[in-house]
């Protein structure tokens, strides 16, 4: 039986290529348009898309004279985004590096009953040094102490999300009864990062709890995300290895008394859309043509954490460390150093290859091409869906969903119409009860 593809828009200022704002089809001014952000939302969900994400840093970034990646906190702008429409889901990245779990949980509560039940939350443990020395640390903190962290900060995030009984707000005005307090609950959670008695001072929402989302693909990223993740964000650049990846994460879903179905996989992918295959090629060069060189290697520099910026670009990487002396972006670095060797780059080639996803897949071609290209992944189980990065915006998202979108619902691979309201709803995820969740927090390994 052919699956149904879910659909996500990731979305990044103008676009999603580094030199977007300085290409004629966008407006350069609208980074720091709320109403723009707005426009994207209604667009992904005229396309009937599952959500729009937002990724989020905690820094400007190697070179501000050139361009930053982040400019709205995230959560605020979904606030604003959910005010203009009524059925797309809002995720978006906060980080359990530089944030306290009972703050970051009460915020997605809020976003959740302001969107009526639409949240997702992608769980990020930070890996820049930049965001380390803006909250009081010399450097990044290493890696494995970051991920436990991170386990403990969304055992807490989720147990607060737990302390309301769905029924707990009774609302009975001649009894004046606002809320029965037995299903309301204190956590009591002392662990080694955090000491949280609870409960939440905001009542269960629609769909339950927010969906968890995740990105890392590290060993210990992969662990975390099959304990917790029910979506994964990846790069992913061939079938092979996206395949692999899926897998491989899959199949370290039942020791957390998982199946398949509880998690969804949705590699990045980068479209650039034209009449025809040339055209297609062309528009992504006049993108490449536009990278500026000191921007892109500062980028470089930030995956492996060492001063690339001298370097001739004519020359090739020169010997870097290894994965297992990388803090901060442990797979992401393997996956740029596997992509220059491969192709055997020049720093100037790969800088081109990374201007448009920052390592995610890039693809140039007709909407019918790139619709055959989505399919062929999910039918041959190495996606359950995908991670659409405009590399410029409104116009490659609404490209997107007026010229591919329609081709995968004429094929039956994609939704017509929403059949839910919530993003569990879109994504096929069950709602679940706070005791339901207590339970299995509880028996899970």
């Amino acid at each position: 039986m052919s699956r149904t593809l879910h659909l996500n828009a990731f979305v990044m200022g103008v676009g999603h290529h580094e030199a977007a704002w300085r290409h004629p089809r966008t407006a350069e001014h609208h980074v720091l348009d709320v109403d723009h952000f707005v426009r994207l939302g209604q667009i992904a969900e005229r396309g009937k898309l599952d959500s729009i994400f937002f990724a989020d840093g905690l820094a400007i970034g190697p070179n501000i004279r050139r361009n930053t990646q982040a400019i709205f906190e995230p959560i605020t702008l979904l606030s604003a985004i959910a005010g203009g429409t009524s059925k797309v889901g809002l995720i978006a990245t906060a980080s359990t590096g530089y944030n306290h779990p009972y703050t970051l949980a009460r915020a997605f509560a809020s976003l959740e009953h302001i969107s009526g039940g639409r949240a997702g939350w992608n769980i990020v443990t930070s890996g820049n040094s930049q965001e380390a020395l803006n909250f009081g640390l010399d450097s990044i903190p290493e890696h494995a102490g970051r991920y436990r962290r991170a386990q403990e900060f969304v055992d807490v995030v989720t147990k607060l999300w737990d302390s309301w009984d769905q029924d707990a707000v009774v609302l009975d005005v001649e009894s004046a009864v606002f809320a029965d307090p037995d299903r309301v609950r204190t956590i009591d959670h002392v662990g080694e990062h955090f000491s949280v008695r609870g409960p939440l001072n905001s009542p269960r929402s629609p769909q339950g709890r927010p969906v968890l989302v995740q990105a890392g693909s590290s060993e210990d990223g992969k662990e975390l995300a099959a304990h917790h993740a029910e979506v994964v964000f990846t790069a992913q650049r061939t079938i092979a290895e996206g395949r692999s990846f899926y897998q491989d994460l899959k199949s370290r879903l039942p020791k957390y008394g998982r199946t398949y179905s509880d998690l969804q996989i949705l590699p990045g992918i980068v479209p650039f859309i034209g009449s025809t295959e040339a055209e297609a090629k062309a528009l992504e060069r006049e993108f490449t043509d536009l990278i500026s060189p000191d921007y892109a290697l500062g980028q470089l520099s930030a995956f492996f954490n060492v001063d690339l910026t001298g370097l001739s670009l004519d020359a090739r990487l020169p010997e870097l460390p290894p994965e297992s002396e990388i803090e901060g972006h442990k797979s992401r670095s393997t996956l740029v150093r596997q992509l220059a060797a491969k192709g055997d780059l020049t720093i100037r080639e790969l800088i081109g290859e990374l201007g448009g996803g920052r390592g995610h897949r890039s693809i140039a071609g007709t909407p019918e091409q790139i619709a055959d290209d989505l399919i062929a992944w999910v039918d041959a189980d190495a996606a359950d869906g995908f991670n659409i990065m405009p590399p410029y915006l409104p116009g490659g998202l609404d490209d997107f969903v007026d010229q591919v979108v329609p081709i995968l619902q004429a094929r039956g691979r994609f939704r017509t119409d929403y059949t839910e309201s919530t993003l569990r709803g879109h994504y096929g995820l069950a709602v679940p009860t706070a005791a339901e969740s207590r339970e299995q927090a509880a028996t899970a390994v």
